[in-house]
């Protein structure tokens, strides 16, 4: 159900009821908390006229799937306040006008010399705070706040340098499954929502990214050496034309992922979304690239149908071997 600010509906997870603020605010009431929202005619994806409100709709009703990837977890807030087409900024300081029921973690800064407050979104209210700030995208560390050196999963993303386009990313992540079968390490993949695919290695056991970002790196080296004429571990971005970068440099205690159920910032609000392994055989085999691009329509569907395909990546326990 979309949020309706002048018709004062009730809504998913925990929306009971609205207030009236003035000309073009209101306050929702959250879970016993009170969230002012503003501007929720506003068009965020104006070809898909897609408003502020369903943005806001979307992350509530996704929100029992999204708050456990979230938890805990410092938040960098990409900022689209007038929508996809009218620019964005990052905010990696959890801005000082937040509500006082926000939670927030500090991180240490190398480059700053001093800690960071950064936002959590511990929970739905905080959810709809950071959406109303046009927060459209939703990137994570990938540790928890409690121990920012200690990240729970290995990442790849997989990005395509025109002409290549997902479907290659599809090939190189199933050669990169492949070597993850063969260490016996389980992988989940997911699309990035934009324009690649990206594989989450779960481990959940005491690791730092001394050890994580030196794995990644060789495998995708390893994929480099093996297939030279479609895959790219280097990171200049001038060789990366018709290849598929396998970015292994995220594996880093300063560097932010898209959450999975995120939204994109692209032409319409596609979501960085699970995939099963066998969705991603089956759009390479038919070279299908539509079979790995869902909006938030289609995603609360998958959900409400299948159930979370990414928490096994809260879970699961696993060890990374030594690689050669």
């Amino acid at each position: 159900m979309t949020v309706s600010l002048a018709k004062e509906r009730s809504a998913a997870g925990g929306l009971a009821s609205s207030g009236r603020l003035g000309e073009g605010r209101t306050i929702l009431k959250i879970k016993g908390r009170q969230v002012p929202v503003s501007n929720l005619d506003k068009i965020f994806y104006p070809q898909a006229n897609f408003t502020k409100a369903q943005v806001i709709d979307y992350y509530i009703k996704i929100s029992p799937a999204l708050l456990p990837h979230l938890k805990d977890r410092p938040l960098t807030l990409k900022r689209y306040p007038n929508g996809v087409a009218g620019g964005f900024f990052y905010e990696k300081r959890c801005p000082s006008h937040r509500p006082s029921w926000l939670q927030t973690a500090p991180v240490w800064s190398d480059r700053l010399e001093t800690k960071i407050d950064y936002c959590l979104a511990n929970d739905l209210p905080s959810i709809v705070w950071a959406a109303n700030l046009g927060d459209l995208e939703l990137h994570t560390f990938l540790a928890r706040a409690k121990n920012v050196d200690q990240p729970t999963m290995v990442v790849f993303d997989l990005d395509p340098g025109p002409p290549a386009n997902i479907l290659q990313c599809v090939q190189v992540g199933l050669w990169l499954k492949e070597k993850l079968d063969e260490l016996k390490l389980e992988s989940f993949a997911k699309t990035s929502g934009s324009k690649g695919l990206q594989v989450y290695i779960p481990l959940n056991t005491s690791v730092t990214y001394a050890a994580t970002k030196p794995f990644a790196r060789g495998l995708a080296e390893r994929l480099q050496q093996e297939h030279p004429e479609m895959v790219l571990s280097r990171m200049e971005k001038l060789l990366r034309a018709g290849k598929v970068f396998v970015d292994w440099s995220q594996n880093d205690r300063h560097k932010t992922t898209v959450c999975v159920y995120s939204l994109r910032a692209k032409d319409h609000p596609t979501v960085s979304t699970p995939v099963e392994w066998d969705e991603v055989r089956t759009a390479l085999k038919q070279k299908d690239a539509r079979r790995l691009s869902f909006v938030s329509d289609e995603v609360l569907e998958r959900v409400a149908e299948r159930g979370d395909l990414f928490l096994p990546v809260l879970k699961l326990k696993q060890r990374l071997p030594k690689v050669d």
